[in-house]
Protein backbone atom coordinates (compact mmCIF):
# COMPACT_ATOMS: atom_id res chain seq x y z
CA UNK A 1 0.00 0.00 0.00
CA UNK A 2 1.28 3.37 -0.84
CA UNK A 3 1.78 5.68 1.87
CA UNK A 4 -0.70 7.68 3.62
CA UNK A 5 -1.60 11.15 1.67
CA UNK A 6 -0.70 14.40 4.64
CA UNK A 7 -4.72 15.21 5.78
CA UNK A 8 -7.02 17.21 3.75
CA UNK A 9 -9.15 19.99 4.75
CA UNK A 10 -12.71 18.95 5.67
CA UNK A 11 -14.05 20.64 2.10
CA UNK A 12 -11.48 19.04 0.28
CA UNK A 13 -12.17 15.70 1.91
CA UNK A 14 -15.85 15.93 1.13
CA UNK A 15 -15.13 17.00 -2.40
CA UNK A 16 -13.35 13.68 -3.02
CA UNK A 17 -15.66 11.36 -1.43
CA UNK A 18 -18.16 13.39 -3.47
CA UNK A 19 -16.36 12.34 -7.01
CA UNK A 20 -15.01 8.82 -5.79
CA UNK A 21 -18.75 7.77 -5.40
CA UNK A 22 -20.23 9.40 -8.53
CA UNK A 23 -17.56 8.16 -10.61
CA UNK A 24 -18.17 4.48 -8.92
CA UNK A 25 -21.98 5.45 -10.16
CA UNK A 26 -23.60 5.75 -6.43
CA UNK A 27 -25.28 8.43 -8.04
CA UNK A 28 -25.85 8.83 -11.73
CA UNK A 29 -28.43 12.49 -12.48
CA UNK A 30 -29.00 14.10 -9.42
CA UNK A 31 -27.19 14.24 -6.08
CA UNK A 32 -29.24 13.86 -3.20
CA UNK A 33 -30.42 16.49 -1.45
CA UNK A 34 -27.87 18.83 0.86
CA UNK A 35 -29.23 17.66 4.14
CA UNK A 36 -29.37 13.86 3.12
CA UNK A 37 -25.53 14.56 2.25
CA UNK A 38 -24.68 16.49 5.13
CA UNK A 39 -25.77 13.76 7.30
CA UNK A 40 -24.71 11.22 5.23
CA UNK A 41 -20.63 12.86 5.23
CA UNK A 42 -21.95 14.28 8.67
CA UNK A 43 -20.39 17.63 7.80
CA UNK A 44 -21.79 20.90 8.14
CA UNK A 45 -24.44 22.77 5.34
CA UNK A 46 -21.39 25.68 4.81
CA UNK A 47 -18.79 22.90 4.27
CA UNK A 48 -20.87 20.75 2.08
CA UNK A 49 -22.28 24.23 -0.23
CA UNK A 50 -17.99 24.59 -0.47
CA UNK A 51 -17.67 21.67 -1.79
CA UNK A 52 -20.36 21.64 -4.18
CA UNK A 53 -19.32 24.90 -5.65
CA UNK A 54 -15.98 23.01 -6.12
CA UNK A 55 -17.59 20.45 -8.13
CA UNK A 56 -19.61 23.06 -10.08
CA UNK A 57 -16.41 24.49 -10.97
CA UNK A 58 -14.71 21.39 -12.07
CA UNK A 59 -17.36 20.23 -14.43
CA UNK A 60 -18.86 17.56 -12.32
CA UNK A 61 -21.71 19.26 -11.55
CA UNK A 62 -24.48 21.99 -12.68
CA UNK A 63 -26.95 23.48 -9.72
CA UNK A 64 -30.28 23.96 -11.03
CA UNK A 65 -32.63 26.06 -9.28
CA UNK A 66 -35.20 24.10 -7.66
CA UNK A 67 -34.13 20.90 -8.57
CA UNK A 68 -30.81 20.32 -7.26
CA UNK A 69 -27.32 19.44 -8.21
CA UNK A 70 -27.26 17.72 -11.56
CA UNK A 71 -24.45 15.49 -12.52
CA UNK A 72 -22.96 16.36 -15.99
CA UNK A 73 -19.75 15.08 -16.08
CA UNK A 74 -18.85 11.98 -13.90
CA UNK A 75 -14.75 11.96 -13.50
CA UNK A 76 -13.28 8.84 -14.42
CA UNK A 77 -13.35 6.03 -11.68
CA UNK A 78 -9.71 5.07 -10.20
CA UNK A 79 -8.11 1.94 -11.18
CA UNK A 80 -8.65 -1.10 -9.52
CA UNK A 81 -12.37 -2.64 -8.55
CA UNK A 82 -13.88 -2.06 -5.57
CA UNK A 83 -16.82 -3.95 -3.45
CA UNK A 84 -17.95 -0.93 -2.14
CA UNK A 85 -16.54 2.31 -0.70
CA UNK A 86 -18.14 2.49 2.51
CA UNK A 87 -16.83 0.84 5.73
CA UNK A 88 -19.30 0.51 8.71
CA UNK A 89 -18.00 0.60 11.95
CA UNK A 90 -19.74 -1.52 14.96
CA UNK A 91 -20.16 -0.57 18.10
CA UNK A 92 -22.14 -1.49 21.37
CA UNK A 93 -22.89 2.02 22.42
CA UNK A 94 -24.16 4.63 20.69
CA UNK A 95 -20.79 7.45 19.61
CA UNK A 96 -22.33 9.56 21.75
CA UNK A 97 -21.37 7.68 24.52
CA UNK A 98 -18.01 5.78 23.90
CA UNK A 99 -15.15 7.41 25.43
CA UNK A 100 -13.26 10.47 24.46
CA UNK A 101 -10.50 8.78 23.09
CA UNK A 102 -12.25 6.32 21.35
CA UNK A 103 -14.10 9.67 19.58
CA UNK A 104 -11.20 10.61 18.49
CA UNK A 105 -9.88 7.84 16.29
CA UNK A 106 -12.83 7.59 14.98
CA UNK A 107 -12.96 10.84 13.33
CA UNK A 108 -9.48 10.71 12.30
CA UNK A 109 -10.33 7.30 10.67
CA UNK A 110 -13.00 8.87 9.06
CA UNK A 111 -10.95 11.83 8.06
CA UNK A 112 -8.68 9.08 6.22
CA UNK A 113 -10.75 6.77 4.84
CA UNK A 114 -12.09 9.91 2.79
CA UNK A 115 -9.45 11.23 1.17
CA UNK A 116 -9.51 7.41 -0.25
CA UNK A 117 -12.84 8.23 -1.67
CA UNK A 118 -14.39 6.07 1.46
CA UNK A 119 -17.21 6.51 3.83
CA UNK A 120 -17.33 5.46 7.34
CA UNK A 121 -20.95 4.29 9.07
CA UNK A 122 -20.96 3.93 12.18
CA UNK A 123 -23.80 1.43 13.79
CA UNK A 124 -24.47 -0.03 17.13
CA UNK A 125 -26.40 -1.83 19.18
CA UNK A 126 -25.72 -4.13 22.33
CA UNK A 127 -27.85 -7.40 20.45
CA UNK A 128 -24.81 -7.70 18.13
CA UNK A 129 -22.03 -8.28 21.21
CA UNK A 130 -24.22 -10.84 23.29
CA UNK A 131 -22.85 -14.36 23.94
CA UNK A 132 -24.93 -15.35 20.55
CA UNK A 133 -25.66 -12.47 18.54
CA UNK A 134 -25.40 -14.81 15.01
CA UNK A 135 -29.01 -14.02 14.07
CA UNK A 136 -28.84 -10.20 14.51
CA UNK A 137 -25.51 -10.09 13.14
CA UNK A 138 -26.97 -12.25 10.21
CA UNK A 139 -29.98 -9.22 9.65
CA UNK A 140 -27.66 -6.53 9.91
CA UNK A 141 -24.99 -7.84 7.29
CA UNK A 142 -28.16 -8.21 4.95
CA UNK A 143 -29.51 -4.88 5.04
CA UNK A 144 -25.44 -3.48 5.40
CA UNK A 145 -23.04 -4.80 2.71
CA UNK A 146 -19.92 -2.58 3.34
CA UNK A 147 -16.52 -2.84 2.04
CA UNK A 148 -15.29 -3.47 5.29
CA UNK A 149 -16.91 -3.94 9.02
CA UNK A 150 -14.55 -2.77 12.03
CA UNK A 151 -15.73 -3.84 15.23
CA UNK A 152 -14.50 -2.20 18.61
CA UNK A 153 -15.31 -3.29 22.20
CA UNK A 154 -16.15 -7.21 21.27
CA UNK A 155 -15.79 -10.14 22.64
CA UNK A 156 -15.81 -13.56 21.59
CA UNK A 157 -19.05 -13.94 20.08
CA UNK A 158 -19.15 -11.43 17.87
CA UNK A 159 -15.67 -12.38 16.95
CA UNK A 160 -16.46 -15.52 16.39
CA UNK A 161 -19.29 -15.00 13.84
CA UNK A 162 -17.12 -12.91 11.34
CA UNK A 163 -14.15 -15.31 11.54
CA UNK A 164 -16.86 -18.36 10.36
CA UNK A 165 -18.98 -15.63 8.01
CA UNK A 166 -15.89 -14.54 6.30
CA UNK A 167 -17.78 -10.91 5.88
CA UNK A 168 -14.73 -8.86 5.71
CA UNK A 169 -14.12 -7.41 9.01
CA UNK A 170 -11.12 -6.00 10.84
CA UNK A 171 -11.31 -6.03 14.49
CA UNK A 172 -10.24 -2.65 16.64
CA UNK A 173 -8.88 -4.11 19.96
CA UNK A 174 -7.76 -7.62 20.54
CA UNK A 175 -8.95 -11.03 19.21
CA UNK A 176 -10.19 -13.81 21.34
CA UNK A 177 -8.22 -16.97 20.76
CA UNK A 178 -8.70 -19.13 18.22
CA UNK A 179 -10.37 -16.17 16.08
CA UNK A 180 -8.63 -15.58 13.14
CA UNK A 181 -9.48 -11.86 12.24
CA UNK A 182 -7.13 -8.64 11.69
CA UNK A 183 -6.67 -6.65 14.37
CA UNK A 184 -4.85 -3.38 15.70
CA UNK A 185 -4.27 -2.53 19.30
CA UNK A 186 -2.10 -1.63 21.83
CA UNK A 187 0.26 -4.24 23.45
CA UNK A 188 -1.84 -4.91 26.88
CA UNK A 189 0.51 -7.48 27.80
CA UNK A 190 3.70 -5.57 27.26
CA UNK A 191 2.00 -2.56 28.78
CA UNK A 192 0.97 -4.22 31.96
CA UNK A 193 4.45 -5.90 32.66
CA UNK A 194 6.01 -2.06 32.47
CA UNK A 195 3.53 -0.63 34.80
CA UNK A 196 4.41 -3.21 37.20
CA UNK A 197 7.84 -2.78 36.87
CA UNK A 198 7.21 1.21 36.79
CA UNK A 199 5.39 0.43 40.81
CA UNK A 200 7.64 -2.31 41.63
CA UNK A 201 10.69 -0.10 40.88
CA UNK A 202 9.91 2.65 42.82
CA UNK A 203 9.68 0.61 46.00
CA UNK A 204 6.08 -0.32 46.18
CA UNK A 205 5.54 -4.31 47.04
CA UNK A 206 1.92 -4.92 47.58
CA UNK A 207 0.23 -3.62 44.21
CA UNK A 208 -3.52 -3.66 43.12
CA UNK A 209 -4.82 -3.89 39.67
CA UNK A 210 -8.54 -2.83 39.34
CA UNK A 211 -10.42 -3.38 35.84
CA UNK A 212 -14.13 -3.89 34.86
CA UNK A 213 -16.11 -7.12 34.18
CA UNK A 214 -15.60 -7.61 30.92
CA UNK A 215 -13.30 -10.36 29.84
CA UNK A 216 -12.29 -9.01 26.70
CA UNK A 217 -9.23 -9.84 25.11
CA UNK A 218 -7.19 -6.44 26.29
CA UNK A 219 -8.22 -6.69 29.28
CA UNK A 220 -7.46 -10.90 29.68
CA UNK A 221 -3.96 -10.03 28.55
CA UNK A 222 -3.57 -7.09 30.53
CA UNK A 223 -4.09 -9.28 34.12
CA UNK A 224 -1.87 -11.89 32.37
CA UNK A 225 1.03 -9.02 31.48
CA UNK A 226 0.48 -7.27 35.08
CA UNK A 227 1.14 -10.40 37.30
CA UNK A 228 3.88 -12.04 34.92
CA UNK A 229 5.64 -7.97 35.51
CA UNK A 230 5.36 -9.22 39.58
CA UNK A 231 6.15 -12.86 39.26
CA UNK A 232 9.18 -12.24 37.19
CA UNK A 233 10.80 -9.06 38.94
CA UNK A 234 13.07 -10.73 41.22
CA UNK A 235 11.27 -9.03 44.25
CA UNK A 236 10.02 -12.22 46.38
CA UNK A 237 8.25 -10.25 48.49
CA UNK A 238 5.89 -8.38 46.09
CA UNK A 239 2.36 -9.08 45.63
CA UNK A 240 -0.42 -8.43 43.04
CA UNK A 241 -4.20 -8.13 43.25
CA UNK A 242 -6.06 -8.40 40.57
CA UNK A 243 -10.16 -6.66 40.98
CA UNK A 244 -12.82 -6.61 38.67
CA UNK A 245 -15.29 -4.19 39.26
CA UNK A 246 -18.69 -3.27 37.97
CA UNK A 247 -18.37 0.15 35.85
CA UNK A 248 -19.88 2.73 38.35
CA UNK A 249 -18.72 4.75 40.75
CA UNK A 250 -20.11 2.71 44.17
CA UNK A 251 -18.09 0.09 42.80
CA UNK A 252 -14.84 1.58 42.39
CA UNK A 253 -15.76 3.09 45.70
CA UNK A 254 -16.40 -0.28 47.58
CA UNK A 255 -14.04 -1.83 46.03
CA UNK A 256 -10.92 0.95 47.35
CA UNK A 257 -12.76 0.60 50.30
CA UNK A 258 -12.05 -3.37 50.71
CA UNK A 259 -8.74 -2.84 49.95
CA UNK A 260 -7.82 -0.17 51.83
CA UNK A 261 -9.70 -1.99 54.95
CA UNK A 262 -7.94 -5.28 53.97
CA UNK A 263 -4.39 -6.46 56.57
CA UNK A 264 -2.23 -5.15 54.06
CA UNK A 265 -3.31 -3.25 51.49
CA UNK A 266 -1.53 -1.38 48.53
CA UNK A 267 0.50 1.40 48.28
CA UNK A 268 -0.20 1.36 44.90
CA UNK A 269 -2.80 1.29 42.54
CA UNK A 270 -2.91 0.47 38.86
CA UNK A 271 -6.64 1.28 36.94
CA UNK A 272 -7.52 0.37 33.63
CA UNK A 273 -9.55 3.18 32.86
CA UNK A 274 -9.44 6.74 32.42
CA UNK A 275 -13.00 7.55 34.49
CA UNK A 276 -11.92 5.32 37.04
CA UNK A 277 -8.93 6.93 37.91
CA UNK A 278 -10.64 10.04 38.42
CA UNK A 279 -13.06 8.09 41.08
CA UNK A 280 -10.23 6.59 42.40
CA UNK A 281 -8.13 9.67 42.88
CA UNK A 282 -11.01 12.00 44.50
CA UNK A 283 -12.30 9.59 46.86
CA UNK A 284 -8.52 8.80 48.13
CA UNK A 285 -8.28 12.98 48.62
CA UNK A 286 -11.93 12.72 50.52
CA UNK A 287 -9.64 9.98 52.65
CA UNK A 288 -6.99 12.25 53.43
CA UNK A 289 -4.90 10.09 51.18
CA UNK A 290 -3.98 12.27 48.71
CA UNK A 291 -1.50 10.95 45.43
CA UNK A 292 0.59 10.34 45.07
CA UNK A 293 1.91 10.82 49.30
CA UNK A 294 -0.78 8.77 50.19
CA UNK A 295 -1.13 6.32 47.56
CA UNK A 296 0.09 6.21 43.86
CA UNK A 297 -1.90 5.57 40.94
CA UNK A 298 -0.98 4.80 37.92
CA UNK A 299 -3.68 4.46 34.68
CA UNK A 300 -3.52 2.17 31.99
CA UNK A 301 -5.12 3.99 29.60
CA UNK A 302 -5.19 7.63 28.10
CA UNK A 303 -7.81 10.48 27.92
CA UNK A 304 -7.97 13.77 26.56
CA UNK A 305 -9.41 15.37 29.76
CA UNK A 306 -6.40 13.65 31.70
CA UNK A 307 -4.22 16.33 30.93
CA UNK A 308 -6.26 19.41 32.82
CA UNK A 309 -6.11 16.93 36.27
CA UNK A 310 -3.85 17.79 39.03
CA UNK A 311 -1.40 16.63 39.92
CA UNK A 312 -0.97 15.27 36.43
CA UNK A 313 -1.43 11.11 36.10
CA UNK A 314 1.14 9.19 35.32
CA UNK A 315 -0.54 6.94 32.17
CA UNK A 316 0.00 5.60 28.72
CA UNK A 317 -0.39 7.37 26.15
CA UNK A 318 -1.30 6.74 21.92
CA UNK A 319 -2.39 9.67 20.01
CA UNK A 320 -5.34 8.85 18.32
CA UNK A 321 -4.32 9.66 14.70
CA UNK A 322 -1.64 6.96 14.78
CA UNK A 323 -4.10 4.61 15.97
CA UNK A 324 -6.22 6.28 13.33
CA UNK A 325 -3.54 5.14 10.40
CA UNK A 326 -2.98 1.68 11.72
CA UNK A 327 -6.44 0.47 11.42
CA UNK A 328 -6.60 2.31 8.01
CA UNK A 329 -4.08 -0.09 6.03
CA UNK A 330 -5.61 -3.59 6.57
CA UNK A 331 -9.38 -1.82 5.93
CA UNK A 332 -8.36 -0.29 2.96
CA UNK A 333 -6.92 -3.83 2.06
CA UNK A 334 -10.03 -5.50 2.70
CA UNK A 335 -12.43 -2.79 0.54
CA UNK A 336 -10.11 -3.29 -2.50
CA UNK A 337 -10.94 -6.96 -2.20
CA UNK A 338 -7.76 -8.42 -2.11
CA UNK A 339 -5.97 -10.74 0.87
CA UNK A 340 -5.59 -8.40 3.93
CA UNK A 341 -1.93 -8.78 4.53
CA UNK A 342 -1.81 -6.62 7.75
CA UNK A 343 -3.35 -9.58 10.17
CA UNK A 344 -1.79 -7.86 13.74
CA UNK A 345 -0.83 -4.84 14.57
CA UNK A 346 -0.20 -4.45 18.14
CA UNK A 347 1.12 -1.12 19.41
CA UNK A 348 3.16 0.16 22.31
CA UNK A 349 1.76 3.45 23.91
CA UNK A 350 4.12 6.10 25.37
CA UNK A 351 4.81 6.07 28.87
CA UNK A 352 3.92 9.34 30.47
CA UNK A 353 5.38 9.49 33.81
CA UNK A 354 3.19 12.18 35.24
CA UNK A 355 2.88 13.28 38.95
CA UNK A 356 0.49 11.06 40.69
CA UNK A 357 2.92 8.05 41.13
CA UNK A 358 5.85 7.92 43.84
CA UNK A 359 7.68 5.83 46.75
CA UNK A 360 5.09 4.35 49.17
CA UNK A 361 4.33 6.36 52.00
CA UNK A 362 6.29 4.86 55.21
Amino acid sequence: MSGIPQRLSLVSQTVAYLKAEIARGQWTRWLPGERQLCDQLQVSRNTLRTALRQLGRDGVIRPEHGLGSRIVHPPEEASGSRRSSTVCLLTPEPLETLRPTHVLWIDELRALLIEHGCRLQVLHGQQFFRARPGAALQRLVQQHQPGCWIVIRSRGGTQAWFDRSGVPCVIAGSVMPGVDLPFVDLDHRALCRHAAGVLLGLGHRRLAFLLEHTRRPGDVASEQGFLDGVRTSGHPDARALVIAHDPTVDSVCSTLRRLLDSPRPPTALFVANPFHYLTLTSRLAQLGRPVPRGMSVLCRDDDSFLSFVVPPPARYRMAPHAFARKLLRPVLEAVEGGHVMTRATSLMPEFVRGESIGPPPA
